[in-house]
């Protein structure tokens, strides 16, 4: 047996606490622990919010802009698609946009790398994402966006009963 969801959201920051707690429900009855529940959220976080500041390009909300949204700094409309799939004992996630897309992905994933120094982005999303899940997977391409695979093993066992 699987369970899926699937959600597309507006690409703005308000949106990228939505994307954490909707994963943790979906998976709350699996009595997930503190630390899985944290490792989970935590890479949901770091891929929306990916989409949402270099997919989009909205800015407003992370960073040294906040407050009203200055002229110079358009929302950009795009939404972001959040997939995941339950299946037996494994957490299947995605996150995609159809924003800027990524030139070179192996750079992009490399640690402490940014190419949004200006909004005091320590270059860890993709770092944080691989430590947390047991699998990473990013396709991009420029100009049509990205799509970011996640998977997590759930210690707390399988809830099916065993069918298939």
């Amino acid at each position: 047996m699987k369970n899926e969801i699937e959600l597309y959201f507006d690409g703005i920051s308000n949106n990228e606490s939505l994307a954490r707690v909707t994963v943790a429900a979906f998976v709350a009855h699996l009595n997930p622990t503190l630390e899985e529940l944290a490792d989970i959220k935590t890479a949901v976080s770091e891929a929306v919010t990916n989409s949402i500041i270099h997919g989009y390009e909205n800015y407003h909300g992370y960073g040294k802009y906040t407050g009203s949204i200055p002229a110079y700094l358009p929302v950009h409309t795009g939404k972001v698609r959040l997939y995941c799939l339950l299946e037996k004992d494994v957490l299947h996630i995605e996150v995609s946009d159809k924003g800027r897309g990524i030139e070179n992905i192996d750079k992009a994933m490399e640690p402490l790398y940014t190419t949004r120094p200006e909004l005091e982005r320590s270059g860890m999303g993709f770092a944080f994402m691989e430590a947390f899940m047991d699998d990473l997977e990013v396709e991009s391409t420029p100009g049509q966006g990205t799509t970011v695979r996640m998977k997590k093993k759930m210690t707390a066992g399988s809830w099916f009963d065993g069918e298939e």
